[in-house]
């Protein structure tokens, strides 16, 4: 008989598994990778506002963050405005098992790139592609999950 309950546990938690992942969804804290480095960069807020997605940097990881640096490349709105706080991604929507149709920002260059997210199975990791154009022509990054 109490094999008959732990066969029942283990199917539950089987056929339950892919249900818990379809609700996993990007909205969390985030930490970033430098391209170059290898090294930890930001950590960067993603949140949900009626199926639009978005992400703002809530802190610099690098050494030399002091949370005062602004985008002067920046050509929209966001030019001048500090780094920290801003949101960098904007409009993804769900899409299947993607999110996109937004757009991301490169604080550094003031480029806006067209931007997908693609979340891991575990939920844990997300990579994050901007792109010109078609998603063969960009780069990507993938994100660990903090919270």
């Amino acid at each position: 008989m109490r094999k008959l309950g732990v066969i029942g546990v283990m199917l539950s938690m089987f056929l339950l598994a892919p249900l818990a992942w379809a609700d996993t969804t990007p909205v969390g804290l985030w930490k970033t990778i430098d391209d170059t480095t290898g090294k930890p960069r930001s950590l960067i807020r993603i949140s949900e506002n009626n199926g639009e997605y978005s992400a703002v940097v809530e802190k610099g990881l690098r050494e030399t963050d002091t949370g005062e640096a602004v985008c002067d490349k920046c050509t929209d709105e966001r030019k001048g405005q500090k780094i920290i706080g801003m949101t960098i991604a904007k409009g993804l929507k769900k899409n299947g098992t993607k999110y996109d149709g937004g757009e991301i920002l490169d604080p550094e260059s003031g480029k806006l790139y067209k931007c997908k997210m693609t979340l891991d199975e575990s939920g844990n990791k997300l990579e994050v592609r901007g792109y010109i154009g078609i998603a063969l022509i960009g780069r990507s990054q993938t994100w660990h999950r903090v919270e």
